[in-house]
């Protein structure tokens, strides 16, 4: 440390505390960013060392969650989730409350041994697909599915990255680990009564719109349709969007395309000239009154142009999910130039409670954003896969290795027992089911990496490095002998019932992850100070650092549910704040029932 800031330490690292936990509220930079952002500010000013980031990079936790990423994307690729899922949504039309309700506990039972983001990625077309069956809108059913996975996470220590960390960081302050199964007596409870309330009440759900819904059921049916303007054509220096040809009937222009740029501003102005294609949305009948009464050649497939299906080809309408790992994520459509890369035409899209059709092609694409998209289906197919999107419109268009799933399934079986047995450390035990699932092909590497969500690593290794800070600089000592003379007047519950919603209430300002470290720490001295164990206090944070359930941006699950689903941002607190209640209060009682203070 700079010797001339060493009297200054808590206070410089609290400060640096304060601006991150607010950088993390006002998202200005994405979590991690900002994390090490903040690790390597802490690190210049001499505040921790580089021997704190190498320890922090030596915790189990970060490599423990990668390769549970690696595992779970083995249950993914190989059809495992998806063929259990598909099994309950087929009771759909014979018990429609049986199979929500059986779904929702299939997730919460999956979520416990798997990552929670790739099993809800996998869910969302699998519960959009029941909405169909049911006749309801997926706004219905997405949020439980969310907040299921979210309950299910707390039965297991491997159940969320939150669990793993929170354990990393529990032994890194003198605790013994985990089991696996230690936490799952008063997980199971919890994640019992949160999918009841989930089941008896998504009804009370608002009939939200996704952006495919508010289209005709026409619509889809609809061509898309080019034509070229020659040297005779009539409409040469005509205002496009004003020839009665392209204004009459169901026909929309959409683009114009010159020297293979498209054109998609202020269309109401643009002069057309030979050499330029139009580019239509119309229905079949109309294609051939076009050419009749235009008399213009429509362009072939083989013209040259790298553009929407030429001679009217059947186009289709896909609603398009953006990924955590989505390769369009931080560029926008103008950027992203998908009529010309891909032939598939971007009709509007989604954010947060609000579709946009038109004023949208510089806006920076983000997770969660939702694309309406029209062109062939082998066109949009071709572009979900190269740009590692979902379409939530066709759940079904990725191949699985299907003959892979028995092996899946005994390497995560493997893990659980051999954790169970305490036969080595977790952390070992994901490692070996990480190798199981690479060298028998479950999943091959380039996709077994991109499983991984790096983002989250390196969030996780910056905040267990400014979690050093705060203990080196003596801010947690400094929090529990302020908090001990109020508490210590109490009966221990109210502590921690005190920790548990003070994990909540950053959980939804900040990271989950990030709570984890800061306050895990905390929670162990105050137990500690007030002379009980602090075992039960590490588990509340656990309970609590997982529960967001108020807003679609506390966690990253509902962050995807969010646009998929059309929902607005205060339907997550109508809905989550009872179940927050009922959480809480239920987590509180429970806890220290099974391990009493």
């Amino acid at each position: 440390m700079l010797a001339a800031l060493a009297p200054y330490a808590p206070a410089l690292v609290a400060l640096i505390l304060l601006l991150l936990l607010i950088a993390f509220a006002t998202e200005i930079r994405p979590p991690e960013v900002t994390a090490i952002g903040a690790a390597g500010l802490l690190l210049v000013l001499g505040l921790i060392s580089t021997d704190d980031i190498l320890t922090a990079m030596s915790n189990p936790a970060p490599l423990t969650i990668a390769a549970m990423f690696i595992i779970s994307g083995a249950l993914v690729r190989t059809g495992t989730l998806e063929a259990f899922a598909l099994k309950v949504t087929g009771l759909a039309k014979a018990s429609p409350v049986l199979a929500t309700g059986l779904l929702l506990v299939a997730i919460a039972i999956l979520s416990g041994f798997t990552n929670n983001t790739p099993l809800v990625m996998m869910m969302i077309p699998i519960g959009m697909t029941l909405a169909r069956e049911l006749g309801e809108r997926p706004s219905k059913i997405l949020m439980p599915i969310s907040f299921a996975a979210i309950l299910g996470g707390t039965c297991t220590l491997i159940g969320t990255s939150t669990n793993i960390l929170v354990d990393g960081v529990a032994q890194k302050n003198g605790l013994a680990g985990f089991s696996i199964f230690e936490i799952a007596p008063a997980g199971i409870v919890v994640a019992l009564v949160g999918v009841t309330y989930l089941a008896l009440t998504r009804r009370f759900l608002p009939d939200r719109d996704t952006m495919s819904s508010l289209l005709d059921e026409n619509e889809t049916k609809r061509y898309t349709m080019s034509i070229f303007i020659g040297v005779t054509s009539p409409y040469i220096g005509q205002i496009a969007s004003e020839i009665d040809l392209f204004r009459s009937g169901e026909r929309r222009l959409v683009d114009v395309v010159r020297n293979d740029v498209p054109i998609r501003k202020a269309l109401s102005k643009y002069v057309v000239r030979q050499g330029d294609v139009l580019v239509l949305h119309t229905n079949e009948a109309d294609v051939m009154t076009i050419r009749e009464r235009g008399k213009l050649p429509l362009t072939k497939s083989d013209d040259g142009h790298r553009f929407v299906p030429m001679s009217s080809h059947r186009s289709m309408l896909a609603e398009i999910l953006l990924l955590p790992d989505a390769y369009l994520i931080g560029h926008s459509l103008k950027e992203a130039a998908l009529p010309q890369r891909y032939g598939v035409q971007p009709i509007a899209m989604h954010r947060r409670g609000s579709n946009f059709s038109e004023q949208y092609d510089n806006t920076k694409l983000q997770i969660g954003d939702t694309l309406l998209l029209e062109g062939a289906k082998t066109n949009i197919r071709r572009l979900v896969k190269g740009e590692n999107l979902m379409n939530v419109s066709e759940p079904k268009t990725r191949g699985y290795r299907r003959h892979k799933a028995p092996i899946a399934i005994a390497v995560i079986l493997a893990v659980v027992f051999a954790a169970a047995l305490d036969i080595m450390p977790i952390a070992g035990l994901a490692v070996l089911g990480m190798a199981a699932v690479l060298v028998t092909r479950c999943i091959e590497p380039d996709e077994a990496f991109a499983s991984v969500d790096w983002r989250i690593i390196g969030l996780i290794v910056a905040m267990l490095a400014i979690g050093t800070a705060l203990e080196s600089a003596g801010l947690v000592e400094m929090l529990v002998t302020a908090a001990t003379p109020w508490l210590s007047g109490f009966p221990p519950v109210y502590a921690l019932a005190a920790i548990y919603l003070l994990s909540l209430m950053l959980t939804e300002l900040v990271t989950n992850n990030a709570v984890a470290v800061v306050v895990t720490p905390i929670a162990i001295q105050l137990a500690i100070s007030l002379g009980v164990d602090p075992r039960p206090f590490v588990i509340a944070v656990m309970f609590a650092a997982s529960a967001s359930f108020l807003t679609p941006i506390g966690y990253q699950t509902n962050t995807l549910v969010y646009g998929a689903g059309g929902y607005r941002f205060l339907d997550f607190a109508r809905y989550g704040l009872p179940l927050t209640l009922v959480i809480a209060i239920t987590s509180i009682t429970i806890i220290p029932l099974i391990w009493p203070l």
